[in-house]
């Protein structure tokens, strides 16, 4: 595994790296990871009076997409099937059920009972590939409006500030994921 890989690697990317090496999904996780740092920074400093578990939505970003190192065929080609069992991995591995189901959730926005973590780490994964999606982007808004009385239409121009700029990179990252291979 390269140095530059594994350097700053959360913990939980230890599940890919140990076992079932696969680069390539290390690196995804890692970006995504990177990306949520600054989604996080960005909510703690707009917002200081919003209740957000970072360290959650970190981890959560950073484990996201880990069934795929069940089901390589996602890595490069559709499927979901990586979902649940990334959570059931997670849960084998003894973490608990509410960091577990980041794996199973990033693709979920639309459920009723979506929390702001839920929404910030399917928004690192979506703009970490300069992907933008309103529906996602509408919902994300609705917390911070709510929790300083702004019009959603204020925060949603913070937040596309914020996109635009993350966006902007996502060259780099894709580049710095696909400078790995798929299986090692």
């Amino acid at each position: 595994m390269p140095q530059r890989l594994e350097q700053g690697c959360p913990g939980p990317l230890r599940l890919v790296l140990v076992g079932r090496p696969q680069p390539r999904l290390a690196a995804h996780l890692r970006a995504v990871h990177d990306v949520a740092v600054d989604l996080a920074d960005w909510v703690k400093e707009r917002y200081p009076d919003l209740a957000v578990d970072r360290d959650a939505v970190l981890f959560g970003a950073a484990t996201h997409d880990l069934g795929k190192a069940l089901h390589p065929e996602e890595l490069s080609g559709p499927g979901s099937a990586h979902e649940a069992d990334g959570r059931d991995l997670l849960l084998e591995h003894g973490f608990p059920p509410g960091l577990a189901k980041f794996a199973a959730t990033h693709a979920s926005w639309d459920r009723a009972d979506v929390t702001i973590e839920d929404l910030l780490v399917s928004t690192a994964d979506k703009v970490g590939k300069d992907k933008r999606v309103p529906d996602l982007e509408d919902r994300l808004v609705q917390a911070p409006a709510a929790a300083t009385g702004r019009e959603p239409w204020e925060e949603y121009l913070a937040l596309d500030d914020l996109l635009t700029r993350l966006g902007a990179d996502a060259a780099h990252r894709l580049a710095f994921q696909a400078a790995f291979p798929v299986n090692q």
